[in-house]
C-alpha cells in the first residue's frame, strides 16, 4: 500500500546522462523525484576518460567527473537517491511499482534510463586498457588517435561505419574479423573496401592487447596479438588504439513482459518519449541504438522529464495517491525478447 514514505511523483531508473538530466528537470519542477542509481553509477561515461564533445566544457572533462557534476546538480534540486539495483517492476497497475529487494516504491510516472552495455571480447588486457586505448565509441574517442595506426574489431555495419569514420583521424585502420565474410550490408562493405586507409585482417581474432609504459609512466597500447581462426597461427599487429564494434546490448531484462520492445530488446517509444504504458517514459541508449552520445541521452532525459510532468499534471490522482492501490490496468505488450 502506498504511503508518504514510499510514494513519489517520478521514479527514475538509471544514472547515466539521461537519468541525471531527467532528475534535474523533474526535481526542479517541484516533483518529488527518486532515482535508483544502481550499484554501478554513471553509465558508460563512468568508463570513459576524457570527454571533449560535451557542450560547455571547452577544455574537455573526464567522464566520471561529468557524471559527478550531474549528480550534484540533481541532488541540489532535491532528487532523492537509492544507490542500489532495481530488482523488479510492475507497470500493470497504478501507482506504478519499483522494488529494490523487498522494499517497494510507488510513482505516478517512471522514467527508464538504464542505457545499453557495449559487448566486449572478454579479455583481461582489454578490460585493463579500457579508456587507455581501448574504446567502443569511435565518435567519442576517435579524435585522440589522430595520425596513429588503430584496429577495429567486428564485421557488421557498425564496424564498417566505425572504421570508415576513424580514417578521418587515423593513419591506418585495420579491420579484424574472425571470418572471411562480413555481416555488413554490401553498401557499407563497398565503402570500407574502397577506402585506401582501411586494411584487413580477416579470419583472425584478437587474443591479447599488448601495452607498455612510456617515460612519463603512462601505459598505452602497442599492439594486439591475433590468432588465425583457420590456421591457429599467432601474429602481432602494431597499433596504438583498439575499437570494439561487435554490438551493444540494451539493459532491459528487468522490463521483459512489462513494456514494448523491439527484437533486439530496445524499448520502443510511441510518441516522443512515451512508451505503450501510460506514465512510463524512456530516455537515452536504452531506446536509442543509433546515436549513443552523452548529449543525445541528456536531451532525451530532458524530454522524458517534461513529458512525465505533463502526464502528471494532466491526471487525477487523489483517489488513490495515498491509500489503496488501483485495480490492475491492462496494457497490451507487443514484441518482447
Amino acid at each position: 500500500m502506498p504511503t508518504s514514505n514510499n510514494y513519489r511523483d517520478v521514479l527514475i531508473i538509471g544514472s547515466g546522462p539521461a537519468g541525471w538530466t531527467a532528475a534535474v528537470y523533474s526535481a526542479r519542477a517541484n516533483l518529488k523525484t527518486l532515482m535508483f542509481t544502481g550499484l554501478q553509477q554513471g553509465g558508460q561515461l563512468q568508463l570513459t576518460t576524457e570527454v571533449e564533445n560535451y557542450p560547455g566544457f571547452s577544455d574537455g572533462i573526464m567522464g566520471p567527473e561529468l557524471m559527478d557534476q550531474m549528480r550534484q546538480q540533481a541532488v541540489r534540486f532535491g532528487t532523492e537517491l537509492v544507490e542500489d539495483d532495481v530488482t523488479r517492476v510492475d507497470f500493470s497497475r497504478r501507482p506504478l511499482s519499483v522494488w529494490v529487494g523487498d522494499e517497494q516504491y510507488y510513482g505516478k510516472a517512471v522514467i527508464l534510463a538504464t542505457g545499453a552495455s557495449a559487448l566486449w571480447l572478454g579479455l583481461e588486457s582489454e578490460e585493463r586498457m579500457r579508456g587507455r586505448g581501448v574504446s567502443s565509441c569511435a565518435t567519442c574517442d576517435g579524435f585522440f588517435f589522430r595520425g596513429k595506426d588503430i584496429a577495429v574489431v567486428g564485421g557488421g555495419d557498425t564496424a564498417m561505419e566505425e572504421a570508415t569514420f576513424l580514417t578521418t583521424y587515423a593513419n591506418k585502420v585495420t579491420v579484424v574479423h574472425r571470418r572471411e565474410g562480413l555481416r555488413a550490408s554490401k553498401i557499407m562493405q563497398d565503402r570500407a573496401r574502397a577506402n585506401p586507409k582501411i586494411a584487413w585482417a580477416l579470419n583472425n581474432q584478437v587474443v591479447d592487447v599488448l601495452s607498455a609504459v612510456d617515460e612519463r609512466g603512462i601505459e598505452g597500447i602497442t599492439g594486439v596479438r591475433l590468432r588465425g581462426t583457420q590456421t591457429g597461427e599467432e601474429s602481432t599487429l602494431p597499433v596504438e588504439g583498439l575499437f570494439i564494434a561487435i554490438g551493444h546490448r540494451p539493459n532491459t531484462d528487468l522490463f521483459k513482459g512489462q513494456i514494448d520492445m523491439d527484437e533486439a530488446g530496445y524499448v520502443l517509444a510511441k510518441q516522443h518519449t512515451e512508451t505503450n504504458v501510460p506514465g512510463v517514459f524512456v530516455a537515452g541508449d536504452v531506446r536509442d541504438h543509433r546515436y549513443r552520445q552523452a548529449v543525445t541521452a541528456a536531451g532525451e532525459g530532458c524530454m522524458a522529464a517534461l513529458d512525465a510532468q505533463e502526464f502528471i499534471t494532466g491526471e487525477i490522482w487523489t483517489d488513490w495517491a495515498i491509500g489503496e492501490q488501483s485495480p490492475a490496468v491492462e496494457h497490451p505488450v507487443g514484441t518482447t525478447v
